[in-house]
């Protein structure tokens, strides 16, 4: 396997810069791997096609305003700081990316605040100390922003408070959304409730990592991100896999989270951190329908689907989706894997 194989062309029109309204009327491509057969279906349309009895998993994490603007004490050119990760010895310091890139010692101005990149950390990225009382979220929902996506080619707008926020967004901590999630309604919900299909929720905090490239198939190391399956869940989705039904795992985070978990085919509940890193070939054992968005090229997100679905048919439902102009990534279309 080459990187190159997975690369597509995307003309950049189809790269969504905004959801639409309602949620649920995104289109969905439907792949079936038994019969290799794609379909064109509507979002909402997916509580027809889960059967009853079967279990739907989501992903609760909850984006929080991670992006904080900031300026240069001493030349006031702009800053831009997104917090990734808070040091574990110390609630006031971060990891974060800085655009564009400061010197160590540097200090920065913010709205009602101050901070100081200190250094790199063992992988490069900095670590800005910001100068607060405790911890730095109070700070960052006061003056922070929803961090969209680098291909989002505009300023984050009032209204991406709520659109880049799953209707079931519980858990703050992730700094990007859990796209495939993106699509559901309260409505749609509900429907699939009323079906008879039982919705769960595992936890699993999106990190910047997920837009990361990958340079080396065999040695790229995945950024960890924190999850939590809670006894209860685990118990329920455990039964229900014991009695022959389908799990349905709404994103790759949702996946990850599961697989993670899983030992001699069972899941086993926990709370930690996850640097699971799937490409083909891989046995999937807890999840076995998946709803995803279509990802950026040469991205753990895209072998994460080649894996699932087998490369030469993602390839042909990719060709399929750019074909008829679906939407793609975090605002774009979907794709169900039968």
């Amino acid at each position: 396997m080459n990187l190159s194989d997975w690369d597509y062309p995307l003309p950049k029109e189809l790269i969504a810069q905004a959801p639409v309204t309602p949620r649920d009327a995104s289109r969905l491509l439907v792949a079936d791997r038994k019969t290799r057969s794609l379909s064109d279906r509507i979002f909402r349309d997916l509580a027809e096609i889960i059967p009853a009895g079967d279990v739907l998993v989501l992903n609760d994490t909850k984006v929080f305003p991670a992006r904080i603007p900031g300026r240069k004490k001493i030349t006031g050119g702009k800053v831009d700081l997104l917090l990734l990760e808070e040091s574990a010895s110390d609630p006031r310091v971060w990891r974060c990316l800085v655009q564009p890139a400061i010197k160590e010692g540097q200090e920065i101005l913010l709205e009602g605040a101050e901070a100081v990149f200190l250094k790199r950390d063992a992988d490069g990225v900095p670590l800005v100390q910001f100068k607060c009382d405790g911890d730095v979220r109070p700070l960052a929902e006061k003056i922070g922003q929803i961090p969209l996506p680098p291909y989002i080619k505009r300023e984050p707008a009032a209204e991406d408070k709520e659109t880049y926020q799953t209707v079931y967004a519980e858990k703050e901590g992730a700094v990007a959304a859990p796209t495939a999630g993106l699509h559901f309604t309260p409505g749609l919900l509900g429907r699939i409730r009323e079906k008879g299909i039982e919705i769960f929720s595992v936890t699993l905090h999106v990190g910047y990592g997920t837009f990361r490239p990958v340079e080396d198939l065999e040695n790229h190391r995945m950024h960890a991100e924190g999850f939590e399956l809670s006894p209860a869940v685990a118990e329920k989705i455990n039964q229900a896999k014991a009695g022959g039904r389908k799990i349905w795992a709404v994103g790759t985070t949702t996946l990850r989270a599961l697989e993670t978990c899983v030992q001699k085919k069972r899941l086993i509940p926990g709370k930690g951190r996850t640097d699971l890193y799937i490409k083909e070939p891989f046995e999937f054992e807890a999840v076995d329908r998946l709803v995803t968005n279509f990802h950026l090229p040469r991205t753990t997100l895209l072998l994460l689907v080649s894996a699932f679905m087998g490369e030469k048919f993602r390839k042909t439902a990719y060709a399929r989706a750019v074909r008829e102009k679906y939407r793609f990534y975090s605002y774009g279309d979907a794709m169900v894997i039968l």
